[in-house]
């Protein structure tokens, strides 16, 4: 499989790692009233999807960025990559 890094361009999947659901980013807040079910549900509770879906993919033998690949579950067929910073600065994260 290939994943074409937004900076360096078509790689191979081998020098990545996958690190799950993308929804990974949109951490809770620790301070919130709900914190403790928020959190558990953050850690423990994932989809498992049919089709397209966002997942997040480590560089560990490149540049060491996170990415947000968006790929075909069934067909494996990649859509679409974004670095994972600018994914979380759309969704409002500032950190």
């Amino acid at each position: 499989m290939i994943i074409n890094h937004p900076l360096l361009g078509p790689r191979d999947a081998s020098e990545f790692t996958y690190l799950g659901d993308a929804s990974l980013i949109d951490r809770p807040d620790w301070q919130s009233e709900t914190a403790a079910q928020d959190f558990y549900e953050y850690q423990y509770l994932r989809d498992n999807p049919a089709g397209l879906h966002q997942e997040l993919w480590f560089h560990e033998s490149g540049d060491r960025s996170w990415l947000v690949v968006t790929r075909n579950t069934l067909t494996h067929e990649i859509t679409d990559v974004q670095l994972a910073r600018d994914v979380a600065r759309a969704r409002g994260r500032s950190k």
